[in-house]
């Protein structure tokens, strides 16, 4: 699968401001000198058209512009919300029934065919979406994708041979069929991803063609609508829609404001420019307290860290010094040291946040024990020396600095940070095989199911799999889960293929995140979910 959701955390590690615009594009007056507006601070999205938004940022940005079919519950349980029902009598053939009565922030009304054709669009192998592999489940998306041409030479690839998914009817205007390839019982929680949102028909300037222009001036059908146009590296200005028909949110309008670096966004929080920052820099931390009060908070989120392992290379092929590796590292010291305890060290390769998630399930491989690590490390024949590959743009040096201490402290081998410029750079680097080393990675769930870890970071063909892993039997074991006709049932496959990672290791577990964020004095009720975004509909300007 061609794209990388791994953009979705990696991403807001790098977040700070170039510009603070004084004007929106269509020089009216600014939605934050607005007396019910709110500004927060987001990294520059990569994309803004959803079937192409896979980063933090974008998707931020879009949860204002668009609603979506599903939401989740306090149990994480898919619950209608565009749609009025999703259902399904075989987990193969899904109906969709959307609400009636809600337009787009242009005035179309919202029909069938606005999902077909966004999600058609996403699907096209030509149109190179992120987040294309998430219409994969659905029936005819292999006809929709380029094969490469055979042998060497710059053949271009042939024209896919379809250019819709079979697996998408339209039965009115209001009700339209999913059927996938294969049953799938949790497919209800997959439509709550962005990738899933419509498009109206201004989006298109022919059939299956964005129109130019449209991503900077997007259309959604969302509770807010975009005032002017996104204004690059400065700010995405965002107004509340009249007479929205979903939850209407307490705040009359959002400035997203760009940065390029948490510090400087923390000052302005600190200042009072910025009203919420997601994510406090590990730098400032020790000093959040006292410079926030009870406006620094902590709430759980989704997202684990961990550093891959290039199967590919001679080096890291046996698994014993995959394990050694993994022996060889005190989570818990580097969590409390570094990370001033605001992560929890991981012993599992699942978010404790999904349900089927096991403490431990990584079992004595993630136990910090040096001298048994050294033994196997040395019996395995592991590499006199190690490099750890890291996006310089993201604050990573220093816990990398201290990962790198422990294996010279517990395997006496020398370890040194590899630093690449920006993440991007660091995964052209491992999807050409070239030389890095250790891969630092994290992830962020798209839905609340084992599978959207299990699936794209360790399956053979997963979307995030940049380090070669493959084995067949956890590949089946997740493909059976996802075809269990329970989610019960398809836990305990899942289970079983997690037991498989315990003994291969192509990762080393670290990290399980939360969400340490900030806020300033203007505003109230502010809690930052699952997915890292703030809750749009409940943020409140204080006293207002």
């Amino acid at each position: 699968m061609p794209a990388h959701s791994l953009w979705k955390v990696a991403a807001t590690a790098s977040a700070v401001v170039l510009v603070a615009a004084g004007c929106s594009g269509d020089g009216t007056e600014d939605t934050e000198s607005l007396p019910n507006s709110i500004v927060i601070g987001i990294g520059e999205p990569q994309h803004l058209i959803p079937t192409n938004t896979t980063e933090s940022g974008g998707s931020q940005v879009l949860s204002s512009l668009f609603y979506p079919l599903v939401n989740f519950n306090e149990k994480n349980e898919p619950v209608e919300v565009a749609a009025e029902s999703i259902t399904s009598p075989d987990n193969k053939v899904w109906t969709v029934k959307l609400k009636p009565d809600f337009t787009f922030s242009n005035g179309e009304p919202v029909v069938a065919d606005n999902y077909i054709d966004a999600w058609n669009y996403g699907a096209y192998a030509p149109n190179a979406q992120l987040a294309s592999y998430f219409f994969e489940r659905i029936e005819g998306y292999a006809d929709l994708q380029s094969k490469d041409p055979d042998g060497p030479g710059p053949e271009k690839a042939p024209e896919p041979k379809a250019k819709a998914l079979r697996g998408l009817k339209r039965v009115d205007d209001h009700t339209f069929t999913i059927t996938l390839s294969a049953p799938f019982a949790g497919w209800k929680s997959v439509l709550g991803y962005n990738a899933f949102y419509p498009l109206p028909k201004a989006a298109f300037s022919a059939p299956g063609v964005i129109k130019e222009g449209f991503e900077d001036a997007i259309i959604g059908n969302g509770p807010f609508k975009l005032k002017g146009k996104w204004e690059h590296d400065a700010q995405i200005q965002v107004e509340k829609v009249a007479d929205f028909k979903g939850t209407v949110p307490k705040v009359d309008a959002i400035t997203w404001k760009i940065y390029q670096d948490q510090q400087a966004e923390y000052a302005d929080l600190v200042a009072g420019n910025v009203d919420v920052q997601t994510q406090i820099p590990i730098e400032s931390l020790a000093q959040a307290s006292s410079d926030l009060g009870d406006r620094f908070q902590k709430s759980p989120n989704s997202s684990f860290a961990f550093v891959g392992f290039p199967t590919f290379e001679k080096d890291f092929a046996k698994p014993e010094v995959r394990r050694a590796l993994s022996m060889a590292i005190n989570r818990q010291e580097m969590t409390d040291q570094i990370f001033q305890g605001s992560q929890t060290p991981a012993t599992s390769f699942v978010s404790p946040v999904v349900a089927g998630y096991r403490p431990n399930a990584c079992g004595e491989n993630c136990e910090y024990n040096p001298a048994k690590a050294k033994q196997v490390y040395t019996a395995a024949g592991g590499p006199a020396t190690i490099q750890i590959a890291y996006n310089a743009d993201g604050g990573h040096k220093a816990w990398i600095d201290a990962m790198c201490n422990q294996i010279k402290s517990s395997l006496g081998v020398n370890c040194t940070g590899n630093p690449v410029p920006k993440f991007t750079d660091m995964l052209t680097k491992v999807e050409k095989k070239e030389p890095v080393g250790l891969i630092r990675m994290s992830w962020g769930m798209d839905y609340p199911l084992m599978e959207n870890y299990l699936g794209p970071l360790y399956t053979t063909t997963g979307s995030a799999n940049d380090y070669g892993y493959s084995n067949p039997a956890f590949d089946s074991l997740v493909k059976e889960g996802s075809e269990a006709k329970t989610n019960a049932a398809a836990i305990k496959k899942w289970q079983q293929a997690e037991d498989i990672l315990a003994q291969d290791m192509p990762v080393i577990p670290l990290r399980f995140g939360q969400n340490v964020f900030g806020y300033s004095e203007k505003v109230d009720s502010v809690t930052v979910d699952l997915f890292s975004k703030v809750d749009i509909y409940h943020i409140e300007v204080a006293n207002f």
